[in-house]
C-alpha cells in the first residue's frame, strides 16, 4: 500500500494497549503498516486522571506522527471511542484534500489549527463496539449519570468497579485459559475520565470518514444500542461503513485475523487505495 499511514490505537477503560497486540502484530508483520498503541492515564491507578489527559495523552501521540508528515487512522474501543473521536479535533485534513471523504467538515478542524499541507492529517476513524461521541457531553452525560449494570461507582477509591464477570462481559467467546489472562491484565479506570470532561469532548465523526465495527455477540454493549448508535450518526450525515462479526465486546482477542482484515479495508478506503 503506497503512502502508508499510521495506525493509533487506543484502548478502553480497564485495558492495557497491550489487548491490541493480537492485530497490531498482523498489521505490522503481513502489511507493514506502523502501529502505536496508546496507554490511557485513566486507567493506570491514578482516580484524579480525566477525561482530558486521555485526550492529551493520544494528542501528544498523534502529534508526533503528523508533524513528520505521516497520516493518521485513529482506531478505537468502546470507551477510547469518545478519546478517538475527541483527538481528532484539529487534525482533520481540509475538505478538499481529504481523500476517500465526503464527510463534513466543522469550524473547528485542521483548516483553521494547521496551516501546512506539509503536515500529516487524521485521515479516518475505526470505532469498535462503540459510540459516536457528541461535542460537548461527557462519557456518562448522555446516561444520565447513572451506570450500566455491568460496573458501579466506587467513591471511596475514585474507581469504576465492575461487577459483571468481565470473563462474560469482555471474553465470553475465548478459551477460558486466555480469558482468565486477559482478565488479570484488567486494570483500573478513573470515574473522573467517565463523568467528567465534556469541555474536551469533539464530535470527530463528522470531519472524517468512518469504518464501525459492531460486535454481534457483546454482552457488555449490545448491538442493537450499536446499530441505533450507527443509524443516529448517519442522520446527522456521517458517511459510516458499518461491518459486524460474530464475536464478544473483543473482536481483535477472539477474530484477530478478521478484525484486522476490516482495518485494513477501511485503511485502503481512507488512503485512497481501495
Amino acid at each position: 500500500m503506497p503512502n502508508l499511514p499510521t495506525l493509533l490505537f487506543i484502548p478502553g477503560s480497564w485495558h492495557k494497549p497491550s489487548c491490541y497486540d493480537k492485530i497490531t502484530r498482523i498489521l505490522q508483520e503481513k502489511h507493514g503498516l506502523r502501529c502505536i498503541s496508546v496507554t490511557l492515564p485513566s486507567t493506570t491507578g491514578d482516580p484524579a486522571a480525566t477525561f482530558g489527559d486521555d485526550v492529551d495523552a493520544a494528542r501528544q501521540a498523534l502529534s508526533r506522527e503528523t508533524a513528520q508528515g505521516r497520516n493518521v487512522v485513529v482506531i478505537a474501543h468502546s470507551y477510547g471511542g469518545m478519546v478517538g473521536n475527541s483527538v481528532i479535533k484539529g487534525f482533520a485534513p481540509p475538505r478538499d484534500t481529504a481523500k476517500g471523504s465526503s464527510a463534513p467538515t466543522t469550524s473547528s478542524t485542521s483548516a483553521d489549527h494547521r496551516d501546512t499541507l506539509l503536515e500529516g492529517h487524521a485521515i479516518g476513524l475505526v470505532l469498535i463496539a462503540s459510540g459516536f461521541t457528541l461535542t460537548g457531553l461527557a462519557f456518562m452525560d448522555p446516561f444520565f449519570g447513572r451506570p450500566p449494570p455491568g460496573w458501579r461507582v466506587n467513591s471511596t477509591t475514585g474507581y469504576a468497579e465492575l461487577v459483571a464477570d468481565p470473563r462474560e462481559f469482555f471474553y465470553h467467546d475465548l478459551p477460558p485459559e486466555e480469558a482468565e489472562f486477559w482478565t488479570s491484565q484488567l486494570t483500573t479506570q478513573s470515574l473522573k475520565a467517565l463523568f467528567e470532561g465534556g469541555e474536551h469532548t469533539y464530535a470527530g465523526w463528522q470531519d472524517v470518514p468512518v469504518w464501525y465495527i459492531g460486535t454481534v455477540q457483546d454482552q457488555g454493549l449490545p448491538v442493537v444500542a450499536q446499530r441505533m448508535t450507527v443509524g443516529m450518526a448517519r442522520e446527522m450525515g456521517a458517511k459510516v461503513e458499518h461491518r459486524e462479526l460474530q464475536t464478544s465486546h473483543s473482536p481483535f482477542l477472539s477474530q484477530p485475523e478478521n478484525t484486522a482484515s476490516i482495518v485494513l479495508e477501511a485503511v485502503e478506503a481512507f488512503a485512497g487505495t481501495a
